[in-house]
């Protein structure tokens, strides 16, 4: 259960220590969704920007800035619930495939995704996202 919850905190920190702005050339991308993100988004959103010590040096903006540029993959979320409140909190476009084998197989992710996503947003997630900011990897024509 900790892992979820530890990549949950590795994101809250790269935000509100400033670090995700500061080095804003650099792609991360967090495993899992980013763990426990999508059930204690709003915290972040709203709780830690309006109370100290982060009032007035954090915006709801900001958060929402940072938490839309990182990348997610989609290990053990590819389920109707987690990935729904996933694509509700970050573009699809920020979305990458993962599958978290042995645990889960990548067949099981496939099909998860499918029941949500189609089309450019699909091929997006299983492939060009990730793509798109790995060098050397061509994406799909």
């Amino acid at each position: 259960m900790e892992y979820g919850a530890d990549t949950t905190r590795t994101i809250v920190n790269l935000i509100f220590s400033g670090a995700s702005r500061r080095y804003g050339d650099i792609n991360f991308i967090f495993s899992h969704g980013g763990g426990v993100l999508t059930a204690v988004a709003e915290r972040l959103q709203i709780q830690m920007v309006s109370t100290p010590p982060y009032a007035g040096k954090f915006t709801r903006s900001d958060v929402d800035h940072e938490l839309g540029r990182f990348f997610y993959d989609t290990a053990q979320v590819s389920n109707a619930v987690t990935i729904e409140a996933l694509a509700k909190l970050v573009p699809a476009s920020q979305i990458v495939f993962g599958s978290d084998y042995p645990f889960r197989t990548s067949e099981e992710h496939v099909k998860g995704l499918a029941a949500r996503f189609s089309g450019e947003m699909l091929l997006g997630i299983e492939r060009d996202n990730a793509a798109r900011i790995l060098p050397g990897v061509q994406r799909v024509l």
